[in-house]
């Protein structure tokens, strides 16, 4: 029996793959980082509808966890928990998805590419804020330390590749080079059992935009006093 793994990553992008016995059958991806609920599900959908299997016949789920901003992961993580949940192979009560750190999907699209970084390179997305997040790979795609949030001027002098690769042309430069520049969920969902474990909660990395006021705000009028 096919064994089928689902990949989703909304760190950037709404990205959806499958894979069937380690091979990526499909890679599909809405260029919308601002509607990952409106997406997501719908993508999913169409993935399963055009291999003609149901979202039970699925098995595993892996899932990336960023780094990336808070909304649009835990839109991700969320959904790939609730799918993971109705998978044949998992007992409905531990079911878990695996999770992944998405700069190493890129890093490991970019290895297995058609040119393939000759030696340690950094992938790097967009954090907003004019900055980036990125972390440094070695030349066989494993990651070297943790992934970090800086402006494009605190990235190591070495290749970038990456969502976030052409950001920055007047710092980065010619280090953009040839290599991916989105996150393929084909290779995600393919590489469930390559790609190092990173647990499930998500790489936020800072703190989200909105944050809860620590004190309340009066919306009364407060009378002025008149002298006489």
């Amino acid at each position: 029996m096919s064994e089928w793994v689902l990949g989703i990553d909304t760190s950037t992008d709404v990205c959806v793959g499958l894979a069937r016995d380690g091979v990526a059958v499909v890679s599909a991806r809405v260029d919308d980082r601002r509607a990952h609920a409106e997406h997501l599900q719908e993508l999913i959908d169409r993935a399963c509808s055009d291999q003609h299997i149901a979202i039970t016949d699925i098995g595993r789920v892996v899932v990336g966890l960023g780094p990336g901003p808070f909304t649009g992961l835990r839109v991700g993580i969320v959904t790939a928990r609730t799918i993971a949940a109705l998978g044949g192979d998992f007992p409905a009560t531990i079911a878990v998805p695996a999770g992944v750190c998405s700069l190493d999907v890129v890093a490991r699209q970019a290895v297995l590419g058609d040119q393939p970084p000759g030696g340690e390179f950094v992938v790097a997305s967009d954090a907003r804020r004019r900055e980036l997040y990125w972390a440094r790979y070695a030349v066989d795609g494993s990651r070297i330390g943790e992934p970090q949030v800086g402006a494009a001027e605190t990235l190591p002098d070495l290749p970038v590749v990456g969502p976030g690769a052409d950001l920055y042309p007047d710092v980065i430069g010619a280090r953009a080079v040839p290599g991916p520049r989105h996150l393929d969920a084909g290779v995600l969902a393919a590489s469930i059992d390559v790609l190092p474990d990173a647990g499930i909660e998500p790489l936020y990395l800072r703190k989200p935009d909105a944050t809860v006021p620590s004190t309340r705000k009066s919306t009364l009028v407060t009378p002025r006093l008149s002298r006489r």
